[in-house]
């Protein structure tokens, strides 16, 4: 069901980086993206897909991981995502994308998960040197980055604790912890 997806989405940052992600399995959860929601149906997202070591090497050092974890720098080699997948806004279509992108972004990781694999949005990019690593054209906008792959980690989500702190952290067994704001607290009126 989608709520058991939804449940299990959660941003994962280490992976099996020996774990191939087939690259008919990165058409398919693009094509997920592609059959989301358009505002006014512009359709204005491209795509570039990776699961070429080396090139996912390049992808990697243009990105930063999880800012609340300031003794972790990002995943250890063996742990980095074995794909990824860059949207891109094109502006020849339309100078702003709304929400597409997150939207998207959404569609695929949800069938992500369903495949067996997860991922995390990455916003964090130094898109000047990733569009340098991979020559893209200046028509392409860089809007957000997903890393991909088996997890090698896991995470649990957990009411927001007293001190209303919504910074994630991990435990000593490696646990993510991912602190959610009660249902109660976030509906400011319901008119029934």
């Amino acid at each position: 069901m989608i709520s058991d997806l939804i449940r299990q989405n959660r941003s994962c940052r280490r992976f099996h980086q020996q774990h191939p992600v087939r690259t008919d399995t990165l058409r398919n959860l693009v094509d997920l993206g592609r059959l989301s929601a358009s505002g006014a149906n512009r359709q204005p997202l491209k795509y570039i897909i990776s699961n070429h070591p080396d090139r996912n090497e390049m992808i990697f050092k243009t990105l930063t991981w999880a800012a609340y974890l300031k003794d972790w720098s990002g995943p250890a080699e063996g742990e980095k995502p074995a794909a990824y997948i860059i949207i891109l806004g094109d502006r020849a279509i339309s100078p702003d994308p709304g929400c597409d992108h997150g939207i998207a972004a959404q569609s695929i990781l949800l069938g992500a998960r369903e495949k067996g694999l997860a991922g995390c949005v990455l916003g964090t990019v130094n898109r000047r040197r990733l569009g340098e690593a991979l020559s893209i054209d200046e028509r392409f906008e860089i809007l957000l980055v997903l890393a991909l792959g088996a997890p090698a980690e896991q995470a649990v989500i957990e009411p927001l604790g007293g001190r209303g702190s919504v910074k994630y952290w991990r435990d000593a067994e490696g646990v993510h912890h991912v602190p959610k704001r009660m249902l109660a607290d976030i509906i400011v009126a319901a008119y029934e």
